[in-house]
């Protein structure tokens, strides 16, 4: 468990249908709308359901803005200092209750409502992890064309160290089976943007492939250029999650866990 998260024991007739966690960090004005129209969305799908906000160590203000907002189903979370997004989610994936469990973005660029064909394709068919992809034929976004060609060379690099068959690791909404989230959590490591990737290598390596890809809409996203710094700390993330598949064999049943787990 992360230092000063403690444990959540629940009964199993206290298990939820769904767990969403919003990571934050610096949002501004974007974040109460975007935890507002979360819950909305959920509570038109007639499910039961949690909002679990991270804050990771936000200096705006922006935690101020939802205290108080439907106590009923809304979890604020406070890290006491940035520790990235990974870290963030893995925290809130620790307290949650949902037989899924999942996240997406809190600055608004997904859309909320994006998660209705995510909780369709949950209810249909269960699968282990359902992940938003700008891919999908019926996705509607816009971004630049370097943006673009950043992506398609990193997805190229996946596919060819991993060998998933995933065309996008990387866009922030995801839904994660619990059985599926509780054998793969404690063996993960990366605290940053890597964690959705390493997320389906572990899971890929304990035997769960059921992959399902949902359409998502982004309309204001990248906005901002990448840096080269922030380039080249994705590509060693990323090549730290291979040394850790091939050289270490760390992901394998039977490895060594990090002493992380789930709320029961």
């Amino acid at each position: 468990m992360a230092p000063g998260v403690p444990p959540i024991q629940i009964d199993p007739s206290e298990q939820l249908d769904l767990s969403v966690v919003v990571p934050f960090y610096n949002p501004g004005n974007r974040l109460r709308p975007q935890i507002k129209e979360t819950i909305e969305v959920l509570r038109g799908l007639g499910i039961t359901f949690e909002v679990i906000a991270v804050c990771d160590g936000s200096t705006d203000g922006s935690s101020e803005s939802i205290n108080g907002m439907d106590d009923d189903v809304l979890r604020i979370i406070h890290l006491g200092k940035n520790s990235g997004k990974g870290e963030a989610l893995r925290v809130g994936l620790q307290m949650g209750k949902g037989r899924y469990l999942g996240f997406i973005d809190a600055d608004g660029d997904i859309p909320p409502k994006v998660l209705i064909p995510f909780v369709a394709l949950m209810n249909l068919y269960e699968p282990d992890i359902i992940l938003g992809s700008k891919r999908h034929p019926m996705s509607d976004v816009e971004y630049p064309l370097l943006r673009h060609l950043y992506s398609i060379a990193y997805q190229l690099l996946v596919r060819l160290l991993f060998n998933l068959n995933i065309r996008d690791t990387q866009t922030g909404i995801k839904l994660v089976r619990r059985d599926v989230l509780e054998a793969a959590l404690p063996m993960m490591l990366e605290s940053g943007y890597c964690f959705d990737l390493e997320l389906f290598v572990v899971a890929k390596s304990l035997g769960f492939v059921k992959f399902f890809e949902a359409p998502v809409t982004i309309k204001e996203r990248f906005t901002s250029t990448i840096s080269p710094r922030a380039v080249v700390g994705m590509l060693l993330d990323t090549f730290s999650v291979f040394f850790r598949l091939k050289v270490l064999r760390r992901y394998r049943q039977g490895s060594k866990p990090t002493g992380i787990q789930l709320s029961k």
